[in-house]
């Protein structure tokens, strides 16, 4: 509507009367000659209110602002002008257009208060996006839901460097990100990155965000590099974030780690769980009527005097050089293998017995020549047992074992030996090759465990107990872990046998502290199990199925274990102690590896081998336990606890209680007993005071389980 002179004629419509912005007129001084019909319903007044007063008369709030001064510069200079502008009585945002009128101004006046929010929260997002992108150590960028890159951060901007120096040129703003990552990239590659980044952009913005991960690798700069990538959706938008970890070192590592599980480190030739798989294949492989398959085992004649008198080093150095004549002297086809120690394997294909008699000798002549290293020569021979598969043996561990009893022949027989397998061997390899057997069946359901007290010698509470593996033989009755360990270890039987206590000792423990019991459980593993690359995933699947904290958990292992592959054990150990479970050296002062190795493990407990014990038992007067109390001081400097074992006698107890042990264990203190009896020993301990060192030393005083 408008003031009576700017009126239009009559039977002329008003253009503006059905316009959606707000439209008003004024004159010099500043009052309203026009408004539309959406400019009435905008300021909540109608014409005939308006009409004729002072603009900022009506809206005092107005006068001062940057209205105010926007319309007397356009009066002035007769420019138009266009501008945003809060209007603080109702909170509102409106986009003003103001344009130079005869006799005035024309104002269209537009509600953005909406879309002027929504881009103001749009925009502090993505700074704050941007903020978080930045300080992202890997390279990252946000994609917008067109497909083009929204902002990128400094890793990526830097890897682009490197791109370019390689002839790739990278992807910065603005780009579409799917077509810069097509540069340098496979086509398999980048077709599951393109499925993936897409299928998160076709996601409902109000739905739960998606994400997506892949590994891919490209050259950069002049090496090749391994990218772990990250997608997300942001929530309420199409926008997504995708970061590019650089995990080269990882997998590299991995692929290492898993050369590694196959081979022999110090020779590089296969290790014995490689050598099996191929014995494996040999035997399953051959063609009908073929000649066996033959497998040598050699054993270093005396080579610990070597080690002893010259060194592990050089005695390494030679270890590989063996490997090294060996590897000469056999046919195309065949394979030499390490065992460990000082063992050697050579497995032939289609070999019959006097060809493989043929071979021994040959292998024996390579001997024959000392061996030299750091410009020592060190003469060496080898005891050499041979196994010949007949057409019913399909057993890797059988044929393995064969050649196994026929070295061990050869090595009673003297140094320097060739010795066939025969069937006599058998009777003396048959319990060996029986416990490999059982083992590989039913044996394992009639496996028992016995706990040992371990108590803590400051208060003589009952701390935990150390699981003690037997066979409850069907025919031999109970069998101490000696007897059949070691064949175990030998056929890799070990690891189900460990795998089977790990998950029967945690169940216990986590029986017995729901009983008012916490004990913790100590668990003995072997070093084939760090080569099985299993025993992180076997103690996490024990834990999770028994419910038992993993601080209540104490993995034990020797120091010579350890030492056999000190590098694979530490990054398994590493990995295990990050959660939680504990770390313990068995038998420390029985091994050869050097303490600087053996403490850059990640141990929590240090467990003193009675030999130590008794050495300091026997120590001159005056002297009695001085190497028991460097140890201990060294283990507490290190924040390691410290356990002695084989406490037998009262004196021992005296002896390692003032060295500063923290804990102890041995016959004085409880035998190993049946699971069933452990609830009642402790209650008992307690019953009678709780100090068990001072019942044991109070000698019948101690409590008798059951």
């Amino acid at each position: 509507m408008q003031a009576q002179d700017g009126e239009p004629r009559r039977g002329q419509p008003d253009v503006l009367a059905g316009v959606p912005d707000a439209v008003y007129r004024l004159d010099p001084e500043g009052r309203v000659t026009y408004l539309n019909a959406a400019a009435e319903s905008l300021f909540q007044l109608s014409a005939a209110e308006l009409i004729g007063r002072r603009l900022l008369d009506v809206f005092p709030a107005a006068k001062g602002t940057l209205v105010e001064d926007q319309l007397r510069e356009i009066l002035g200079d007769g420019q138009p002008r266009q501008f945003e502008y809060f209007y603080e009585p109702r909170d509102h945002w409106f986009e003003i257009r103001a344009f130079p009128y005869p006799d005035g101004v024309a104002v269209f006046l537009r509600d953005v208060d909406d879309r002027y929010r929504t881009d103001l929260r749009r925009d502090t997002e993505l700074r704050e996006l941007t903020a978080v992108l930045e300080a992202l150590p890997s390279a990252t960028v946000l994609v917008g839901d067109d497909g083009r890159i929204l902002v990128v951060n400094r890793a990526w901007e830097a890897d682009g460097e490197l791109l370019r120096s390689g002839g790739v040129e990278p992807g910065g703003v603005g780009d579409v990100y799917l077509e810069c990552m097509s540069r340098g990239l496979l086509p398999t590659h980048h077709a599951a990155i393109a499925a993936g980044v897409i299928r998160l952009q076709a996601e409902e913005p109000d739905g739960v965000p998606g994400s997506f991960e892949y590994e891919y690798s490209t050259q950069l700069g002049s090496f090749a590099t391994w990218f772990h990538l990250q997608a997300a959706r942001v929530p309420f938008s199409r926008r997504v974030v995708v970061t590019h970890t650089d995990v080269t070192e990882r997998v590299r590592g991995e692929q290492a780690m898993a050369w590694r599980a196959g081979h022999d480190e110090l020779t590089g030739l296969p290790n014995r769980a490689t050598l099996l798989d191929m014995i494996a294949d040999a035997l399953t492989g051959g063609a009908p009527g073929a000649p066996g398959t033959a497998l040598l085992v050699l054993d270093l004649d005396g080579f610990k005097t070597v080690n002893d008198s010259l060194g592990h080093q050089l005695g390494d150095r030679l270890l590989r050089q063996v490997g090294e004549r060996l590897a000469e002297q056999v046919r195309p086809g065949d394979a030499v293998g390490r065992l460990g120690g000082d063992q050697f394997v050579v497995l032939a294909r289609e070999c019959d017995q006097a060809e493989a008699a043929a071979l021994a000798f040959r292998l024996q002549t390579t001997f024959a020549l000392p061996f030299t290293a750091s410009g020592i020569s060190v003469p060496l021979s080898a005891s050499i047992g041979v196994a010949v598969s007949r057409s019913d043996v399909r057993d890797p561990h059988q044929l393995l074992s064969d050649a196994d009893a026929a070295m061990f022949a050869a090595k009673s027989s003297g140094r320097d030996r060739v010795h066939l397998f025969s069937p006599g061997l058998r009777e003396a390899a048959r319990w060996r090759l029986e416990v490999a057997t059982r083992l590989r069946g039913d044996a394992i359901d009639q496996l028992v465990v016995h706990y040992q007290p371990v108590v803590r010698l400051d208060t003589g509470e009952v701390d935990g107990v150390e699981a003690l593996v037997r066979w409850q033989h069907p025919e031999r009755g109970l069998l101490p872990p000696d007897s059949f360990l070691s064949v175990a270890e030998e056929t890799g039987q070990v690891i189900p046998i460990t795998r089977w206590l790990l998950r029967e000792t945690t169940r216990k423990a986590a029986e017995w502290a729901a009983q008012g019991l916490p004990l913790r459980m100590s668990v003995n593993v072997s070093a084939r199990h760090f080569s099985a690359e299993t025993l992180v995933r076997d103690v996490r699947t024990a834990l999770r199925d028994s419910g038992l904290p993993p601080d209540q958990l104490v993995l034990e292992l020797t120091e010579t274990s350890v030492a056999e592959d000190p590098t694979r054990a530490e990054d398994q150990l590493t990995v295990l102690r990050s959660f939680g479970v504990r770390v313990a050296i068995d038998d420390f002062g029985t091994g050869w590896s050097s303490l600087a190795q053996l403490f850059a493990l990640p141990i929590g407990t240090l467990k003193i081998d009675r030999s130590l014990l008794n050495a300091a038992e026997r120590a001159v007067a005056g002297e009695t336990g001085a190497v028991l109390h460097a140890i201990v001081e060294l283990t507490r400097t290190l924040g390691i606890k410290s356990v002695a074992e084989g406490i037998e006698t009262p004196e021992h107890l005296r002896m390692v209680r003032a060295a500063g042990c923290d804990l102890a264990q041995g016959w004085l203190l409880g035998q190993a007993m049946p699971a069933e009896e452990v609830p009642r020993f402790v209650r008992s301990v307690q019953a009678a005071g709780g100090d068990l060192c001072a019942l044991a030393v109070a000698g019948d005083a101690v409590p008798q389980a059951g």
